[in-house]
């Protein structure tokens, strides 16, 4: 009998759940996904991020935005020199490895969304 690419065995289920708990961990909250699309697009500064990602209040963009510091996903650079002193958030090259998910994530949501509201 052969064994579809979807059946794994027990170690492989194992280590599959394993790390994608490790991946849920840090981007399974409500808020960080659209937060860091809106870092990779192009958004660097708290102001723009809150007006992109639109419901997240400034105590949950902080709290994301160290999140993913944490993580190694972002950068906070401070611009001490100027008045008022700037701070943005740049993508790390780590968070590069992000953008097929994404982009797997957003097309297959697009496909979902098609697929319930025609179907009947």
């Amino acid at each position: 009998m052969a064994t579809s690419k979807l059946e794994y065995s027990p170690v492989q289920c194992k280590n599959r759940i394993s790390a994608t708990e490790d991946a849920i961990y840090v981007l399974g909250g409500r808020w960080t996904i659209r937060v860091m699309i809106g870092i990779l697009g192009g958004n660097r500064r708290f102001n723009e991020l809150q007006r992109t990602v639109t419901g997240i209040s400034a105590k949950m963009l902080s709290s994301e935005l160290k999140k993913l510091e944490v993580n190694q996903l972002i950068e906070r650079i401070v611009f001490s020199e100027q008045t008022p002193v700037v701070v943005e958030y740049i993508p790390t090259p780590y968070s590069e490895s992000l953008k097929d998910i994404i982009t797997a994530l957003s097309q297959w949501g697009a496909n979902h969304r098609t697929k319930i509201t025609t179907a009947n």
